[in-house]
């Protein structure tokens, strides 16, 4: 059961972008049949999840207007999010509303989108298994907010969020030692600046979390990425067995 948050969130999406469609939409002839396209000048019809995703994951040039796709899909593709029936997030920071500037909808649009992330976010950290893996939410919800902060700043102490933030930071840490970006489909122009926000937080916050959840390892990573580039490296951890295995 998603929490209160997260269901007052999906009731709100529900409710604001109730009855939209993109009227003028005729899509990719070679990608879409006429009668899938179809789906998107009507409102209040399902479409199939696998024809969902394929709408949601395509490229904005597929589209003649693909911000009011986007408003078409957001009930079905929210929840869809929420409860894992999209099959897979896959391409993570390619999801089509980290594509439209969704921030310029009207204020009633915008903030129903913003809270239907964070409450997912949350959501995610604190449910024991689920339906994707945590860096992969992380990911679509950064691109879509296009910024971390948000994200981080909810990562508070927990049982749960802090078992997720071994996985995470198990795939993290090994690009952010060398300041390399860590996601794969989330593209920033300013990617320096986020791993330089993303070690900072990892060393502030994640170090004595990681070593309460037996992650000793992992735990001076974290410490290390909040060092100068030369200061980590040229640290002892390096020296012992443990930091090759």
């Amino acid at each position: 059961m998603p929490t209160p948050a997260l269901a007052a969130a999906l009731a709100d999406i529900d409710t604001v972008f109730n009855g939209f469609a993109s009227p003028a939409e005729t899509g990719c002839e070679r990608c879409f049949a006429p009668e899938e396209t179809a789906l998107l000048r009507t409102p209040y019809t399902r479409l199939p999840t696998g024809l969902l995703r394929r709408f949601v994951y395509k490229v904005p040039d597929h589209f003649e207007d693909h911000a009011a796709v986007m408003r078409r899909l957001l009930p079905q593709c929210a929840h869809a999010l929420a409860d894992g029936s999209m099959d897979g997030i896959r391409f993570k920071g390619r999801h089509g509303l980290s594509r439209v500037d969704w921030r310029a909808w009207p204020t009633e649009q915008a903030s129903a989108v913003e809270a239907f992330v964070l409450a997912w976010w949350c959501d995610v950290l604190t449910t024991p298994d689920p339906p994707f893996p945590v860096e992969d939410v992380f990911e679509t919800c950064a691109s879509i907010l296009r910024t971390m902060t948000p994200l981080l700043d909810r990562w508070e102490p927990h049982p749960v969020a802090d078992t997720h933030l071994v996985g995470c930071a198990g795939s993290w840490l090994y690009d952010l030692i060398d300041d390399s970006w860590p996601f794969t489909w989330w593209i920033r122009d300013d990617e320096a600046v986020g791993v330089a926000e993303l070690r900072s937080w990892l060393a502030r916050h994640a170090s004595d979390r990681l070593r309460a959840q037996g992650e000793a390892d992992l735990a001076i990573r974290a410490r290390l990425v909040g060092l100068p580039y030369e200061d980590r490296w040229n640290d002892p951890y390096w020296t012992r067995p443990s930091a090759t295995n």
